[in-house]
């Protein structure tokens, strides 16, 4: 039983031995290693994806400590502060990552939504025009400057930029709804009934009341 007792023990003491050992060769070669940058901006875009907007602009931020050339961390918590409704941050935030890469449609594109969501029209547009410029196919961008567009009261061009989103981006819900209600504040009611249509098909929940008043003023009965 000591015998047992005993050779438990070494073995005990030899797996000691050799943990302790790593431990000090890591500590010694530099294996041990900090968080990278990498981690952390991955940390923020799984937060971002739940909606937990908080989350995510401090797993950015700690990117950006890291990193303070990380232009996605900039711009994706740049669109974090825009779902939270503060622009002025997300265009910081943005205008920080189009200086990093000047060539980062996304960005522009994010700090124009902030434009748009403060009633900057102009500034929005001319972000949206640069993210053209930059990504002649960028749906999304197209999408946002036809929102701009028709905020701005220019209806025909919001069409325009609608139908090319659509053109790119076939089922695109969002884009439909633009060009719908672009189309109903132009008075052009079987049109819009037939995008709010459209967009319900691809999953966009339309309120029933919108379709039934777009239905009855287009003259529909069905």
């Amino acid at each position: 039983m000591k015998m047992k007792t005993r050779i438990q023990s070494k073995e005990t003491f030899k797996r000691v031995l050799f943990w302790s050992s790593m431990v000090i060769c890591l500590l010694l070669t530099g294996c041990v290693t900090k968080p990278k940058s990498v981690n952390y901006f991955s940390s923020g875009v799984g937060y971002i994806s739940k909606d937990d907007y908080d989350g995510a602009i401090f797993y950015f931020t700690k990117a950006i400590e890291i990193n303070p050339e990380h232009a996605k961390a900039y711009n994706n918590r740049g669109a974090a502060y825009g779902f939270k409704g503060e622009y002025d941050s997300a265009i910081s935030d943005c205008s920080k990552a189009i200086e990093i890469n000047p060539r980062y449609a996304k960005a522009y594109r994010n700090r124009g939504i902030a434009h748009a969501k403060k009633g900057e029209y102009d500034q929005a547009i001319s972000d949206f025009n640069k993210a053209i410029e930059i990504n002649p196919e960028f749906a999304e961008a197209y999408v946002g400057r036809g929102v701009a567009y028709d905020n701005n009261s220019e209806h025909d061009l919001a069409i325009s930029d609608f139908t090319r989103a659509i053109d790119i981006k076939p089922r695109d819900a969002e884009a439909y709804v633009g060009r719908g209600v672009a189309y109903s504040e132009k008075g052009e009611y079987d049109k819009a009934w037939e995008d709010f249509h459209k967009a319900q098909s691809l999953g966009y929940q339309v309120k029933p009341v919108v379709l039934k008043t777009l239905r009855e003023a287009s003259g529909r009965d069905r």
